[in-house]
């Protein structure tokens, strides 16, 4: 994103008033390699075709703040190969991961990780320094960094079905596991802060996996590893916390963690989203990513807009999306939401 780009978000996510909503999208390798007619395999190997998608991208819709920004990523695999899972890459699709932790037992017998020499987080830092100065001579920024939260990445490793059965049969070993995704995911956002310089401001973490417990094991398993990685930056950064399944569990919560921004997915409506966080949180959505974003017409889309928009009144909110932008979502829905969000603005400031 452009500087002056960041500088609104930031405003946005401490909850000052702006004149006009700022719209934001998550955008990744899901995507953005379909979105430029490119192989995945391209995408993610071929630096310069890398950065000419972000570029494109970032020209042809410059009212739109795209999240993090020049994202640097092997799909979901960073976290999960430096704890030993086995990762696949498809020509047409993001890479897959395959876990290798068959027996939660085995926890204590991992590798140590090291962020700067493992698999796809080593591979990451190199490109993001390889290539960072390419991004900042564009007069773009790159100020967040993202990772897997931790109940994500453990399940990765340990596969999240028998994960899940673990939170209830075997919950110190689970603890285990998380507190090791934990310390992992702080290294690993420090060491790009390291790589990237001082832009950054801001962490980005992504974790859906927190969708699928209960509020007593949020509060158990999730609540405090999140907090830890929030507590680990500093307290004026901007946090962002995606999480598109369900967040009736965490939601009431998640201020407290320590994020000031949610993005989060289509199961629930923003009117009950902003009744429960109030205005302890900027909520970043909520228009429906898939039966909308990309199967909907402009029209359609232009509809969903103006209804997100109209629910949230006009308050601490950044229109974007229910999660990461859908593989598929065409350029004229993003423009029809472009257009709901110029026309809301406009009614909003009476011009």
């Amino acid at each position: 994103m452009r500087p002056e780009q960041w500088e609104i978000f930031k405003k946005a996510a401490h909850g000052e008033r702006l004149d006009n909503i700022p719209m934001a999208m998550i955008i990744d390798s899901p995507w953005i390699p379909g979105y430029c007619g490119v192989k995945h395999m391209d995408f993610f190997l071929d630096p310069q075709v890398w950065l000419d998608c972000h570029l494109k991208i970032h020209r042809e819709f410059p009212d739109v703040i795209f999240v993090p920004g020049f994202w640097m990523e092997y799909g979901m695999a960073a976290e999960p190969s430096a704890l030993g899972a086995k990762i696949k890459f498809w020509q047409d699709n993001t890479p897959s991961e395959y876990h290798g932790l068959f027996h939660i037992e085995d926890v204590d017998k991992l590798h140590e990780y090291e962020v700067e020499a493992d698999a796809f987080m080593a591979m990451t830092l190199h490109r993001i320094r390889m290539q960072k100065q390419q991004v900042f001579d564009a007069g773009y920024i790159m100020p967040m960094v993202t990772a897997r939260g931790p109940m994500c990445t453990a399940g990765f490793v340990r596969n999240t079905a028998d994960f899940m059965l673990d939170l209830v049969d075997k919950p110190e070993y689970a603890h285990k596991l998380l507190d090791l995704s934990t310390r992992l995911i702080i290294d690993w956002l420090k060491a790009q802060h390291k790589a990237i310089g001082d832009c950054v401001e801001g962490i980005f973490i992504l974790d859906d996996i927190v969708g699928f417990v209960n509020e007593d094991h949020y509060m158990e398993f999730c609540h405090p590893y999140l907090k830890r990685i929030c507590d680990a930056f500093p307290e004026d950064w901007v946090k962002l916390y995606h999480n598109d399944a369900d967040v009736e569990a965490c939601m009431d919560h998640l201020p407290d963690v320590g994020f000031n921004v949610l993005n989060w997915g289509k199961q629930t409506d923003i009117e009950d989203v902003k009744f429960r966080i109030g205005d302890d949180m900027t909520l970043m959505g909520n228009v429906n990513p898939l039966e909308v974003g990309v199967r909907g017409t402009p029209e359609e889309v232009h509809a969903a807009t103006m209804d997100v928009l109209n629910k949230s009144e006009g308050e601490r909110i950044i229109l974007s999306v229910g999660g990461g932008t859908s593989p598929g979502m065409p350029k004229a829905n993003i423009e029809a939401m472009l257009s709901a969000l110029n026309q809301y603005n406009a009614a909003r400031n009476g011009t």
